[in-house]
């Protein structure tokens, strides 16, 4: 079994919901705990309301107590409260590997994690993370710094590996130009990288959640990290091909 920590898309093309067919989709049940409710579709995001940090806890407990998920991962956690009350939880309850999508800018461009919550997600969440997933958008908020090439995507793995304690994915298909979409993997003093056909012309609305619940279920049925990163990226590949991603 695995757990989505995240905000619920009424669209159902990202969020919990993009996050549940994905398990379900490589065998795995899922259970989620809602950080948000959010009113929107593939193109924009008209109401956001949080869920109490007490809630979003209420629901980790339940899941915890009567079957405790193999692995788990978060998405929109929006708020510090919100993200202070996760990691509190994971920090009395370790030893379930644990996938941060840090969720931070909608496509449109709204932020999605407050400015106060990105500091404590770097500070307390990530420390107690087995990987961090961060887009190019985010990994450059992390970093500090625009990031242009692959190599520099390759230096930007590092140096989240390096200042966050936890494994990091760094996702290239935001980066502009080639023919294929590489992504980097740093962790336990190695490096990988991850590449697969760039899809032109097809929208990517929700394919993020998906790569990391992809990588939370196959963490979730057992496999290491770099076989559940290298699983979880033939997966996303195939279903950004069969247009499965929301435009």
């Amino acid at each position: 079994m695995a757990l989505t920590i995240a905000g619920s898309d009424s669209g159902g093309g990202a969020g919990i919901q993009a996050d549940l067919v994905t398990f379900a989709a490589l065998g795995v049940h899922g259970a989620s705990a809602i950080t948000c409710v959010t009113a929107q579709n593939a193109k924009t995001i008209s109401r956001l309301e949080p869920c109490s940090p007490a809630m979003v806890r209420a629901q980790m407990e339940a899941v915890f107590a009567q079957l405790p998920p193999a692995a788990a991962k978060t998405g929109l956690l929006y708020s510090a409260a919100i993200v202070r009350e996760v990691a509190r939880f994971f920090r009395q309850t370790p030893g379930v590997p644990l996938v941060v999508d840090p969720v931070m800018f909608a496509s449109s461009g709204r932020r999605l994690l407050q400015a106060d919550a990105a500091r404590l997600l770097r500070r307390e969440l990530l420390p107690l993370a087995a990987l961090v997933t961060p887009n190019l958008f985010e990994a450059e908020y992390l970093i500090g710094k625009r990031i242009r090439s692959p190599e520099e995507l390759r230096a930007a793995a590092r140096l989240i590996y390096q200042s966050s304690g936890c494994a990091a994915l760094v996702k290239g298909g935001h980066l502009e130009g080639g023919e294929t979409a590489v992504d980097f993997l740093c962790g336990n003093g190695s490096e990988w990288m991850l590449s697969a056909p760039r899809m032109k012309g097809v929208a990517l609305h929700g394919t993020g959640c998906r790569y990391s619940a992809a990588i939370t279920a196959w963490l979730a049925r057992g496999r290491s990290l770099r076989k559940s990163v290298e699983l979880a990226k033939s997966h996303i590949a195939n279903v950004i091909a069969s247009g499965q991603s929301e435009s």
